[in-house]
């Protein structure tokens, strides 16, 4: 068989694949595009007024966009650093606990597969302070001498703290499964040579340990950008799903409901949100790769 043959063999192979990428994923998003720029664009009737940017406009001047953009950005400012941080930390505790590795993941990543929706509304309850009854962190507020705090209907940032904290909770059981393996990966003979040569733990952990597993944990702050600016069912389970009188709503919960809430039906300024969403997470990634390019080791 030639060279030609095997090429056209091999886009035959791939055609599946991409026609399912072009159907699901390339189609949508020059749909969502092209209805962006679309003025006065009515969904009964399918026809729309003009082109041009008045979608964006609208949308960066919604009190209710910039709110969610000011939540949005805290979350993932706050978990990211957070939750990758205390999973290293507890993973290089589980590689220090080597008979008791695999039962300490299993314990760890029992809330990964737990259902979100079920997690944030025991957050729910342990947070609550409707007057009658206390949940049980206000109850150890109260206990300590402290006034108790409506962590669910409250001030704004005990609203956040709340958030932040389940998003930690929910994220760090995978981060924690991924770094145990990358820390497992690490060769033993850098640790003897430097155990040899007398190296403290703190050098160790500098110089050896983290440039080895820097790619993992780089993936995992990509991945946890990405992740938090798509942030939408944690607000849900535990604020319900009026989030906008919350004042706890997320960009991709505007979109939602732009498109399905009580104001919903106006799909240009979903997709206008939606672009400038992906803009945003675009310019954050790119940002960690030219990062990356220092710190990260491969």
């Amino acid at each position: 068989m030639d060279k030609k043959s095997q090429q056209y063999k091999a886009w035959l192979y791939l055609l599946p694949a991409l026609l399912f990428l072009g159907v699901f994923m390339v189609y949508p998003l020059v749909d969502v595009i092209v209805y962006s720029f679309e003025e006065g664009y009515n969904s009964a009737s399918q026809t729309f007024s003009g082109i041009g940017l008045y979608n964006y406009s609208k949308v960066l001047h919604d009190t209710y966009f910039l709110q969610a953009v000011k939540n949005t950005f805290l979350m993932v400012i706050i978990t990211v650093p957070v939750s990758t941080g205390l999973a290293l930390l507890i993973s290089l505790g589980l590689n220090a606990v080597k008979p008791l590795r695999q039962l300490f993941q299993t314990v760890y990543f029992l809330p990964y597969v737990t259902n979100t929706l079920a997690v944030g509304l025991v957050f729910m309850i342990l947070f609550k302070n409707n007057g009658s009854s206390l949940g049980l962190v206000n109850a150890m507020v109260q206990a300590l001498g402290g006034n108790p705090v409506d962590f669910i209907d409250g001030p704004y940032w005990a609203k956040m703290f709340v958030t932040c904290l389940y998003t930690v909770w929910v994220v760090m059981p995978f981060k924690i499964l991924i770094l145990t393996a990358a820390l497992a990966s690490v060769r033993q003979d850098y640790y003897n040579a430097a155990k040899i040569d007398g190296t403290s733990r703190f050098r160790i952990f500098t110089k050896i340990t983290l440039p080895m597993i820097s790619p993992t944990v780089f993936y995992l702050v990509i991945t946890g950008f990405i992740g938090a600016f798509k942030a939408y069912s944690d607000e849900v389970a535990l604020f319900g799903t009026d989030l906008n009188e919350a004042g706890m709503n997320t960009i991709v919960g505007y979109v939602y409901d732009m498109l399905y809430g009580n104001g919903g039906g106006y799909p240009s300024y979903a997709s206008a949100a939606a672009i400038i969403l992906f803009f945003i997470v675009l310019t954050i990634t790119v940002i960690n790769l030219m990062v990356s390019k220092k710190n990260v080791q491969y």
